[in-house]
């Protein structure tokens, strides 16, 4: 009977002891860890206010909200098991030695997501763009964190990884509304150069898709082996670019020969001479 008396008055004591050293540590651990998750989802809250009214890209919202409040939950965690007396070197040492690892073996990876984020931030193309990027030709069809989607003009998917081509080069052909439309047009030696000026004015003139402001340059550009070159240029809407380069080139090759002009090709001079 005082064997028993004794030891339930040692376990209550010792209760106490533990809930006098841990109790108020335990309570402030669950207010703060209560508290702070409150203020996180604020915190995402206000940040999501802020990105809408900064007009960030609506792809890139989530992702960006799911980063930091992952963050934010990571310090909440080591603050409230610092609380509870833990000791935390050791543990943030093993993660950081896991963190390292992980990255060195995603390296590649990480260079994407990186990437991605960059081009989400910095918009140097959207959706609908027709772009020329690490040696492909296409139109954007997708852009996702990792990769971007191109889909060719022969109707082909090119997925491109987002960490070349945020620090590779590209040509952007849909940024700006206009754009210049360069042909070289050949005539034969003899032929009249100013006639020829005059006709593909006309050509030009004739296209109501060829813009006058700025006026078509037409200018003799070259003295070929087998031709008198004119370079041409004239600015068009960009929509309306292959459009014009296509019809431009076929309708010189109708007019030509009605108005008296050679469309020359390469030829050869064969002399035989007999030996006798």
């Amino acid at each position: 009977m005082n064997l028993e008396t004794f030891d339930t008055n040692a376990v209550l004591a010792k209760t106490a002891t533990i809930a006098t050293e841990y109790g108020p540590k335990i309570l402030g651990a669950l207010a703060v860890w209560v508290i702070g998750g409150w203020l996180i989802k604020a915190l995402i809250k206000g940040v999501g206010k802020g990105m809408n009214k900064g007009n960030v890209d609506v792809t890139l919202q989530p992702f960006l909200k799911s980063l930091i409040g992952s963050l934010l939950k990571i310090m909440l965690v080591i603050s409230v098991l610092g609380m509870l007396g833990i000791e935390m070197t050791s543990f943030i040492a093993i993660l950081a030695a896991a963190g390292l690892a992980v990255g060195m073996a995603l390296s590649g990876t990480l260079q994407n997501f990186a990437g991605g984020v960059m081009l989400l931030i910095f918009k140097p193309f959207k959706v609908g763009d027709v772009l020329e990027a690490q040696g492909f030709i296409g139109s954007v069809s997708e852009i996702h964190i990792f990769n971007t989607i191109l889909k060719s003009p022969d109707n082909k998917t090119i997925i491109i990884p987002n960490g070349g081509l945020s620090t590779g080069t590209m040509i952007n052909f849909s940024t700006e509304e206009k754009r210049r439309v360069d042909w070289t047009i050949g005539i034969g030696y003899g032929d009249d150069v100013d006639k020829a000026r005059q006709v593909i004015k006309n050509l030009c003139e004739a296209d109501a898709r060829i813009l006058k402001d700025p006026d078509v340059f037409i200018a003799v550009s070259e003295l070929a082996d087998s031709s008198v070159n004119f370079t041409v240029r004239a600015w068009v809407d960009a929509a309306d670019y292959w459009g014009v380069y296509f019809a431009m080139n076929e309708n010189v090759y109708k007019t030509f020969p009605q108005e008296g002009l050679n469309i020359p090709y390469p030829q050869m001079d064969v002399h035989v001479h007999k030996e006798s």
